[in-house]
């Protein structure tokens, strides 16, 4: 378009000269000479063209005037002419230079276009304060379909907050030109960038869809929060360890260090440690670390240095890092301690050993003697040169039999080699030898876990003798018996028979298998009412058998049979808890005197009968339980060998079983004791908190088990009182052993204390299962057990002991349950002073009285 704009142009300006030639011709006849004209004007003209102007010169000039006025209008025209002409190329220039820019403008609009097109943005103008609105770019912004004008309904479509200052910054940008830039929540859970400025008199606002760029921003940020949150953790939890823990660049310098690090070397911070030069490790181990970090290898020594002015054996590690090292010094001063401890702990066990009367050796995997004590030595008479050379086993075997001490075998080969296969048990064995020097050795063989075993030798000889001894009198005690005419018979503290002779069943005509059935008292009874059918005789016999405790006292009655004969019967309460009853036929008269001293003789024959029974009972009872419970002690604390895993869980039953039989016996010797009225209470100061912690920490295996929760309540400033603290503990264990067992898992235990009225009182209530009345009525007896569908076991015998120790102390005992509700025992104690007993035994009992508290 613009070349045909030229041409145009181009023809125009020919056909303006080829006008202009002829008047021009005149002008030169007219006196204008060429020359002055070309001065004048530049103009393409021709050779015809000057050769037309010379004719001109030479024609006649006689019309020169007419035709000058006629010239100068030519030359006026021809001058416009030239003037349009020079105004018409500058048009054209000017033409063309809009041209350029406008298709240099065409081009910024196209990529301003493609510019607004890259991204997902709305631009908002407006021309003047008042001026209407000009949209230009994606009105989807706002939302899917929506108009451009809906962009401005800021409330429509972003959050109130956010679009309460949207509008109060556009309207500051067009009242006062403020710019702003903000961030904006839309509705559909997208951000807006809001940017606002003023350009060339306008206000524009500029809204651009940012929820990428945001969420990346968000997660960015996110992930930086983390991790200094990481950062911040992980350097809270190295300040709170207790080894001290550092860092160093790679020009050995200290940059980092816990709290432990800075308190070891007596700093405030890492400022005044790094300025003051304060180093845990000396000089020397420094280099040595570095030394060794340069070779890319990790420091790790055992050295000494001062923390916070203590010396200190420390384990150090330094590892070299990216940027340097990290490193980390571990107290083990302790260990060390414990270590000379151990060994000290050793060297004790090792007098200790010597200094028991079992001989014990060890021997190692390769079966030599690592080690012996004293009583080994004297048990075999072996040299100590000998002992010392760690001899092996077969050599120690050897020797024993050369010396005629091991028990004699057609085969002593293959015996020696049966023998030494406990190297490869995994149990222990026990084995009995008999001596040619006619003692006895119970030999334990035991195997270490680590290989090799344990030998322990006991000399059993003495207690062979002695239950030979116990069965021979035992024997002699039972046909001594036998041979008395009068009927002998023993009823346990259960109420069940455990000895009779033969002239009770005689006298009585009870079948041959009754008494070995062990009947109660009430089936006896029953059978014997068929020969003596009166009934107060045999309720006092029953009262003296069954009754309680504190109740039963001896008596002597007399009772006619259906044959006519009389028998005295006289009960005797042992003891033991058992009660011993004798039948005497008083029949003939005539030997009344006779039989009086008989019966004379014979209850102090059956009394010391009963004595020694009672004692040897005793002994056979305690003696080996107390044995017992020694070495179980012995090999649960593994002083003389490792146990495996089963032969821990033996021991622990064994301990267990043996705990609960020496419970249950001390039990019955409480009663008995209380039932003589040998039992004498020890007053002492009893403070009450500390006695009910002490009794719930024999029951802390049991409380875990079960998941109990067990209160104490009783006030801080609650004191003590006067009582003997070992009963008033017993009573609270028994008595928290019951609420135990009749709770179930989560259930609570409550035990409070209160010092109300001059009295002191204990409750201790349960939420278990409670107990009916029936139930109720019978807790008191002794030997009457009821597991109200738990897995609770006892003898019986708890709440007995309670109440008796309560009445001791001169107070009193109350229980209220319900089914479903739990149960509540109370005990209530003098404050003041303990009162005698009620039953008028020994007033030593009484303690004396005390101030109120």
């Amino acid at each position: 378009m613009a070349e045909a704009t030229e041409h145009k142009g181009a023809d125009e300006t020919a056909g303006i000269l080829a006008a202009a030639r002829a008047p021009l011709a005149f002008t030169l006849l007219a006196g204008t000479s060429w020359p002055a004209l070309a001065a004048d004007v530049t103009l393409p003209f021709t050779k015809e063209a000057l050769d037309f102007f010379g004719f001109l010169q030479s024609y006649n000039l006689h019309n020169a005037a007419s035709f000058g006025i006629f010239l100068g209008l030519v030359a006026f025209s021809t001058t416009t002419a030239l003037m349009l002409l020079q105004q018409q190329r500058r048009s054209s220039r000017r033409e063309r230079a809009l041209r350029a820019e406008l298709a240099a403008l065409r081009g910024a609009d196209d990529l301003a276009a493609l510019l607004m097109g890259s991204e997902r943005q709305l631009l908002v103008s407006w021309q003047g304060r008042d001026g209407e609105p000009r949209f230009e770019g994606d009105p989807s912004i706002v939302a899917d379909g929506a108009p451009a004008k809906r962009a401005l309904a800021f409330g429509a479509w972003l959050a109130p907050s956010d679009a309460a200052a949207v509008e109060a910054a556009l309207e500051q940008l067009k009242q006062r030109g403020e710019s702003f830039r903000l961030t904006a929540r839309a509705l559909a859970n997208r951000f807006i960038d809001v940017e606002g400025r003023t350009m060339g008199g306008r206000a524009i606002l500029r809204l651009r869809d940012i929820t990428g760029d945001r969420s990346e921003l968000l997660k960015a940020r996110s992930d930086l929060l983390a991790a200094r949150g990481d950062l911040r953790s992980m350097t809270t939890l190295l300040d709170a360890v207790a080894y001290p823990l550092w860092i160093r660049d790679a020009e050995n310098r200290l940059v980092w260090a816990n709290q432990a690090y800075l308190r070891s070397v007596e700093a405030s911070d890492l400022d005044d440690a790094a300025s003051r030069s304060l180093e845990l490790l000396d000089q020397q181990t420094r280099d040595e670390s570095k030394r060794q970090r340069m070779t890319g290898g990790t420091f790790t020594a055992r050295v000494t240095a001062f923390m916070a002015g203590q010396r200190a054996v420390l384990d150090v590690v330094e590892r070299p890092t990216v940027g340097g090292s990290a490193g980390i010094a571990v107290d083990v001063s302790e260990l060390e301690s414990v270590r000379t401890d151990l060994q000290r702990q050793m060297d004790a066990h090792v007098r200790t050993l010597d200094q028991l009367p079992t001989a014990v050796a060890i021997f190692d995997a390769k079966q030599h003697l690592i080690f012996s004590n004293a009583a080994y030595q004297r048990l075999w008479n072996l040299d100590h040169a000998f002992l010392s050379s760690r001899p092996t086993d077969s050599e120690v075997l050897d020797r024993l039999r050369a010396g005629r001490k091991l028990p004699e075998q057609a085969d002593f080969r293959a015996w020696k080699a049966d023998f030494l296969t406990g190297y490869q048990a995994v149990e222990p064995q026990e084995i009995w030898w008999h001596l040619p020097d006619r003692r006895t050795l119970r030999v334990v063989i035991n195997p270490n876990p680590r290989g090799g075993v344990t030998y322990l030798f006991d000399d059993v000889s003495e207690r062979f003798e002695l239950e030979s001894q116990v069965t021979a009198l035992t024997r002699v005690q039972s046909e001594t018996l036998d041979t008395l005419k009068e009927g002998v018979v023993v009823f346990g503290s259960d109420g069940r028979l455990k000895l009779h002779n033969r002239a009770f069943a005689d006298m009585w005509s009870l079948p041959s298998d009754l008494p070995a059935e062990h009947p109660h008292i009430d089936v006896v009874i029953k059978a014997c009412r068929l020969l003596a059918p009166r009934e107060e005789p045999w309720i006092d016999i029953r009262g003296a058998v069954a009754g309680l405790a504190d109740m039963r006292m001896g008596l002597s009655c007399r009772m006619e049979r259906r044959d006519g004969s009389a028998v005295d019967c006289t009960a005797q309460p042992l003891p033991d808890g058992a009660t011993l009853l004798t039948f005497i036929d008083v029949t003939a008269s005539v030997s009344v005197e006779r039989a009086l001293t008989e019966r004379n003789d014979a209850l102090e024959r059956a009394s010391r009968l009963r004595d020694e029974f009672v004692h040897h009972v005793s002994y056979e009872l305690r003696s080996p339980l107390t044995n017992v419970i020694g070495f179980t002690q012995l090999l649960g604390d593994e002083t003389v060998g490792a146990l495996n895993p089963r032969q821990r869980d033996y021991a622990d039953h064994i301990m267990r079983s043996s705990a609960a039989l020496l419970a249950i016996l001390n039990d019955i010797l409480d009663l008995a004791s209380i039932d003589t009225g040998s039992l004498e209470l020890v007053p002492e100061i009893v403070d009450i908190r500390s006695t009910i912690e002490a009794a719930m920490r024999g029951l802390e295996d049991r409380l875990t088990e079960s998941t109990l929760n067990v209160i104490i309540d009783a006030p801080d400033d609650i004191g003590s009182f006067v009582a003997d603290g070992k009963r008033i503990r017993q009573i609270l264990f028994n008595l928290l052993s019951n609420a135990v067992g009749f709770s179930g898992p989560g259930q609570t235990i409550q035990v409070s204390a209160r010092k109300t009225g001059g009295e002191v009182i204990f409750t201790v209530r349960d939420q278990g299962r409670g107990m009916p009345p029936e139930i109720k009525a019978r807790i008191f007896d002794r030997f009457e057990s009821h597991t109200l569908g738990t897995r609770h076991r006892g003898v019986g015998l708890g709440l007995s002991i309670v109440r008796s120790f309560v009445e001791l102390h001169g107070g009193r005992i109350d229980v209220s349950s319900e089914p479903g509700k739990g149960t509540t025992v109370t005990c209530a104690f003098p404050n003041e002073r303990m009162e005698s007993p009620s039953d008028g035994r020994s007033a030593q009992n009484a303690l004396p009285p005390i101030a109120a508290e």
